[in-house]
């Protein structure tokens, strides 16, 4: 059991991964990129391992570094500017202003002044399914998504719960942590994907000793972005199930009421799930545990990105 350890504490903590993470992920990037070039002069030059050999490869990585430098940095600009809107597009959500839902604007309204937060955009999902998450990267961005399914069935103590939940991510700066994770998880499945597409199509057309040279690098780049994109996933659980802990604790103190969000988990629970939202927006939400069949292990249970219900249930019941 996770126990609360204050909202400052949790921001500092997580300000400092956020750091960390924007430097681990080029890492990723750039670490790799010399490995594969060293690879490229060793097939090249058909050559061992020498002093000029490696300098030279320091030499060409280091011609190469800015540029893909830049790169990385033009793909978490249009990430950054454009997350919002990519995010919306991927839930399927739209606007909730207070003329749809005086309801759960006002709770909203009513959690922000309670803490002295400024109010998040407010958006909805038309699925009957019951979820929420929040997201964004400034207070200009924040955002807290319902479904239509989580606002009808809900009430009033418990969807203000739900709502205080997603709050308490937007002030713990979870959801910049988890922004960042997948804007940079993105770029390693990307790579991932057009290495496998080259190295299946292109793979017949390597018949010539010449080009054998060329199979054993896509063969090495392809082995390092599937270890780049592992290492990045690992860092990206790495910051996942102790933060729904840390936000039913912060709601709950929030709310002064931990039992009305116990009470809206398990109606969540079994009834949460958007087929149609891919993996990696799924984390987002305040449910992403979709049980196994009896008797069965799933390998994916070992990636799950939430603790399960029952847990925080209990541990809300505790509170």
């Amino acid at each position: 059991m996770a126990s609360y350890v204050g909202i400052h504490t949790q921001v500092t903590r997580n300000n400092r991964k956020s750091i960390l993470y924007l430097v681990a992920f080029p890492l990723l990037i750039f670490i790799p990129a010399w490995i594969l070039m060293f690879v490229m002069l060793m097939t090249d030059e058909s050559q061992p391992l020498t002093e000029v050999a490696l300098e030279e490869s320091w030499y060409m990585f280091l011609s190469a570094a800015p540029f893909i430098g830049i790169a990385i940095g033009i793909w978490f600009l249009i990430a950054y500017l454009g997350h919002s809107s990519m995010i919306k597009a991927a839930t399927h959500s739209h606007t909730l202003d207070r003329k749809e839902d005086p309801r759960v604007y006002n709770l909203t309204e009513n959690l922000c002044m309670s803490v002295g937060m400024k109010m998040p955009k407010l958006h909805i999902i038309e699925s009957p399914v019951l979820n929420a998450f929040a997201s964004g990267l400034g207070d200009n961005s924040y955002t807290v998504t319902l479904t239509r399914g989580i606002i009808d069935k809900l009430d009033d103590r418990e969807l203000e719960g739900v709502i205080a939940h997603e709050l308490m991510h937007i002030r713990n700066k979870d959801v910049r942590l988890l922004v960042i994770s997948i804007i940079f998880v993105g770029i390693f499945s990307l790579l991932s994907s057009i290495l496998w597409r080259s190295f299946i199509y292109g793979g017949h057309r390597r018949s010539s000793k010449d080009n054998k040279g060329n199979g054993i690098v896509m063969i090495v780049a392809l082995v390092l972005v599937v270890i780049s994109y592992l290492l990045s996933m690992m860092f990206k659980f790495g910051l996942s199930r102790k933060r729904e802990f840390m936000a039913d604790a912060g709601a709950a103190d929030m709310t002064k009421n931990p039992r009305a969000l116990a009470s809206a988990l398990r109606k969540i629970s079994g009834n949460h799930d958007l087929e149609f939202v891919n993996d990696e927006m799924k984390q987002m939400f305040i449910a992403n545990n979709v049980k196994p069949k009896e008797g069965s292990f799933s390998i994916s249970s070992l990636f799950k990105t939430h603790p399960p219900i029952e847990k925080r249930i209990e541990v809300l019941e505790n509170f």
